[in-house]
């Protein structure tokens, strides 16, 4: 039996996919919103943070 006949007897859940997608949708839109709002110095010491003593590089 396939996987897919699993699903079809779960009741109710054709919501599921679509919660998925909203939930995806507003992580990265928060993401997003928080990036471009974010102060650019605070970015630029995240940026360096892996390689502290290399700043003329």
């Amino acid at each position: 039996m396939k996987f897919i006949h699993y699903l079809e007897r779960i009741t109710g859940v054709g919501i599921y996919p679509l919660l998925s997608l909203i939930i995806f949708f507003l992580f990265f839109t928060i993401l997003l919103l928080w990036i471009m709002r974010a102060d650019k110095t605070y970015i630029s010491v995240l940026k360096n943070i892996p390689f502290p003593g290399n700043e003329t590089e």
